[in-house]
């Protein structure tokens, strides 16, 4: 089978829509002149901002706040070498507005190390791509 024929560009509906499906990604941005890669709990909203839960006071969260960065997210199946992957590129703001903040201490993500009163960042998309990996088993029967 062609490879390139297991590979699906996503739609940017269907990407927003699989941001919604999972609880973490990966966040990109500057660290020091560097780039730096952090697991991170988020949230799409609806209206299309990715809310990301981190510890108070944490360097990423300083980091993040006023830059362009990007968030990757996924879901693999490395048995069946299947799965789908979104990237999301925009910029990142620390939430200030008290009222924000009070809301999504309510329904907002948590960082993954317990804190009771995370830092939130949104990410506002600008540019979104995704693609999925078919199986191969999956193509093949649908090629008969």
């Amino acid at each position: 089978m062609d490879p390139d024929k297991r590979v699906e560009t996503l739609s940017d509906a269907e990407c927003r829509r699989l941001l919604g499906t999972v609880p973490v990604g990966r966040v990109v941005y500057t660290e020091h002149a560097l780039p730096a890669v952090l697991p991170v709990s988020f949230r799409a909203v609806p209206d299309g901002r990715l809310v990301l839960a981190l510890r108070p006071g944490s360097s990423t969260a300083r980091a993040l706040d006023g830059t362009v960065a990007a968030l990757q997210a996924d879901e693999l199946d490395p048995a069946g070498r299947s799965g789908w992957s979104v990237l999301v590129h925009g910029r990142a703001e620390l939430v200030r507005d008290p009222a924000e903040h009070a809301a999504l201490l309510r329904e907002g993500p948590r960082p993954w190390i317990g804190e009771d009163r995370p830092t939130f960042v949104v990410l506002t998309p600008e540019l979104i791509s995704g693609r999925r990996l078919r199986p191969a088993r999956e193509r093949a029967g649908a090629d008969k």
